[in-house]
């Protein structure tokens, strides 16, 4: 004779329960619900808003629990609302609906189903400018405490930058967030765009390419200010690879233009949601300076969506303590995060030019 063990009579109930129970009555604990995803899902509950959320990859969906049998809305990837039976908390643990939890998987499943062929951005590439035995711009005059500080371009960039990647990495864990460098190291101009240029992407994904930068004025010390740079349009360059189109030279002119038109819409998009964002986090304390064209190396030399940011005039004292303050360029990386991710929903949900096309 076979007899089961404890925890096989449970998992026995358990089938039997959800045979015989419609859908909507199913009630499942957390144990039962993350296994029921089959997949690599993780729970998050926040005390002080008392609000969970479900975490699948870069997808997400978010709740805050009623009473039992009551429907509520549930927030999916920060913009998809659907009305779903409402967990709820009993006897100090919280139960799930089987109709939440069965909606909520295939939310999840759709998504990474529409994904494998959307149009995406599969990496981000950050540039903190300078590094090495090159400093950018550098003030050592000014005085605090008694004593003499330099200030160093390279170092505030790449603060600023490292701060930046661990908020991309965090939002898009399944892509690619790379930084041009991650240290006090010396990299070519050529090396730079390499990086970027040389990145191994899907048929339907992009790069974009973000310098960080920080000004200084040689005449005007009172000059102050962010700014965002992208690619002159006018500028003339090839951005396709000739062997991939062998046999149709004669098009190759009409593709390449379609390309640069593409590549400099979507460089003039991102800078101005860019601009967008650090108007919003640091406009009350740094004028905004605007939108502004060049051609500078990295952004004529990386073929994708590139823009340079200046963060602020380090040649301004005023500016310049700013910047040293990681209070002040976590606000300023946190803005271009969240103009980044603007570029990203733009592309990916709000009908944005695809360069594989």
């Amino acid at each position: 004779m076979y007899f089961l063990n404890s925890p096989q009579r449970s998992l026995l109930g358990l089938i039997f329960i959800l045979l015989i129970l419609p859908v909507s009555a199913q009630t499942m604990n957390l144990e039962e619900t993350l296994a029921s995803f089959g997949g690599d899902v993780e729970f998050r509950w926040d005390p002080f808003f008392a609000a969970g959320t479900f975490v699948s990859g870069e997808y997400m969906a978010s709740f805050v629990p009623g009473r039992a049998g009551e429907q509520g809305t549930v927030l999916f990837n920060h913009q998809e609302l659907i009305t779903l039976p409402l967990p709820y908390l009993e006897n100090g643990s919280i139960r799930f609906p089987g109709d939440f939890v069965s909606q909520v998987k295939n939310t999840f499943d759709r998504n990474v189903e529409q994904e494998e062929n959307r149009f995406r951005v599969g990496a981000i590439v950050i540039d903190p400018g300078h590094g090495g035995v090159d400093p950018g711009a550098i003030w050592d005059d000014y005085v605090v405490n008694g004593r003499t500080i330099t200030i160093m371009e390279k170092d505030i960039v790449l603060r600023a930058s490292l701060m930046l990647q661990a908020a991309l990495r965090e939002a898009f864990p399944g892509r690619q967030i790379i930084l041009t460098r991650d240290a006090d190291t010396t990299i070519s101009l050529d090396d730079r765009v390499n990086v970027a240029n040389s990145l191994v992407l899907a048929e339907n994904e992009i790069a974009i390419f973000v310098s960080v930068h920080a000004n200084s004025s040689l005449v005007n010390r009172n000059a102050r200010g962010y700014e965002v740079w992208y690619l002159d349009p006018s500028h003339r360059r090839d951005v396709i690879d000739v062997s991939e189109h062998d046999g149709f030279e004669d098009v190759i002119p009409i593709i390449n233009s379609m390309m640069e038109e593409t590549i400099s819409m979507d460089s003039v998009i991102l800078a101005n949601y860019i601009l967008n964002r650090l108007d919003d986090a640091i406009g009350d304390v740094s004028p905004n300076r605007g939108r502004k064209s060049q051609n500078w190396f990295v952004v004529r030399n990386a073929i994708m969506p590139s823009v340079l940011v200046e963060m602020g005039f380090i040649s301004n004292q005023e500016e310049a303590f700013l910047l040293m303050d990681d209070a002040y360029l976590m606000k300023i990386s946190n803005a271009l995060y969240k103009g980044i991710v603007d570029f990203v929903n733009f592309v990916e949900y709000g009908g944005g030019a695809s360069l594989s096309q």
